[in-house]
């Protein structure tokens, strides 16, 4: 039987009690039969206590276990986070020194721009200098060439004199 119920047993057993003449507080209770309820009472508290007691162990082994776990997962957690942040960390660092590289990269490419066309321009005015030499040459050339022609010196007249140019 329950403990609680041996108890409320007792409880009812001194209300129903013969109460002793002249008292209001006094009753008379056969004393074998309270004793030999209290004695079982007795008996079934210690397997209860014991009981309870493992439980309230039980419970208390599960919290710490319970709350060991919870650590965990805490510190997993934040383990988690620092390796994401330091992961974002090393995506962002890497994504500005991509960029300082690519913007050095253009101005490099820029600057060779501006030095291969100050090379191509150089050398197209002196290739122009030298066509404008030629061209002046060739037409005094042929200047000569008309100015002789009209003096006749190709008449034909004189076939070992040479060529006055």
């Amino acid at each position: 039987m329950d403990p609680l119920d041996r108890i409320d047993e007792l409880i009812a057993m001194v209300e129903q009690a013969r109460s002793v003449p002249m008292s209001r507080n006094n009753c008379m209770v056969d004393r074998g039969e309270m004793i030999a309820a209290l004695d079982e009472l007795r008996a079934e508290l210690p397997a209860d206590l014991r009981r309870a007691a493992a439980l309230l162990e039980e419970r208390d082994k599960i919290m710490e276990a319970g709350k060991r776990e919870a650590d965990r997962i805490i510190s997993e957690g934040e383990a988690e986070h620092a390796r994401l942040v330091s992961v974002n960390e090393i995506t962002v660092s890497a994504e500005h020194e991509g960029a300082r590289i690519i913007a050095e990269a253009r101005a490099e490419a820029q600057r060779l721009r501006e030095e291969v066309d100050d090379y191509v321009d150089t050398a197209l005015a002196n290739f122009e200098q030298f066509l404008t030499r030629a061209l002046a040459s060739i037409e005094r050339g042929r200047d000569k060439m008309h100015a002789l022609r009209e003096i006749g010196t190709f008449a034909g007249d004189e076939p070992d004199r040479p060529l006055p140019f």
